[in-house]
């Protein structure tokens, strides 16, 4: 039984799109267009699913600002348009990570066999410890 939900759409509406020059090496070109792409997405403001909101909000990610405000810079091609789907890639790839809820973690214990190979290995590790103190006469 898999809990697999219908991917979450990202409106594109809803995203902020700002062309930037690149950073780094790139030749002469690099000082004169404006390549790179700055998104911005809004996750409070957003139309996601709350949970998804609430998931999204609760990830240890530095690209989400303390406003709830995902940042995501790309500058990997070399023209606009294909950095700024890379940047939509990326941030629908974020998402769908969030989407599925996570699996509830149910608690169990430990079969008789296993405490028994447990306790087992325990006794013989205690043996070769004790063969390594001192000989006795």
């Amino acid at each position: 039984m898999s809990l697999r939900s219908p991917p979450v759409a990202i409106d594109p509406d809803e995203v902020e799109i700002s062309a930037i020059r690149a950073q780094g090496a790139g030749g002469q070109n690099v000082n004169k267009v404006s390549s790179a792409v700055h998104l911005r997405y809004d996750i409070h403001a957003s139309s996601l699913p709350a949970d998804v909101k609430e998931r999204l909000l609760a990830l240890r990610d530095s690209r989400i600002t303390q406003e709830g405000v995902f940042v995501l810079k790309a500058q990997q091609h070399r023209t606009q348009e294909m950095n700024r789907a890379d940047a939509l890639a990326r941030l629908q790839a974020v998402i769908d990570g969030v989407a599925t809820p996570p699996r509830v973690r149910r608690a169990t214990k430990p079969t008789y066999g296993s405490k028994q190979r447990r306790l087992e290995g325990k006794s013989q590790r205690s043996q070769i410890k004790n063969l390594r103190g001192p000989v006795r006469d």
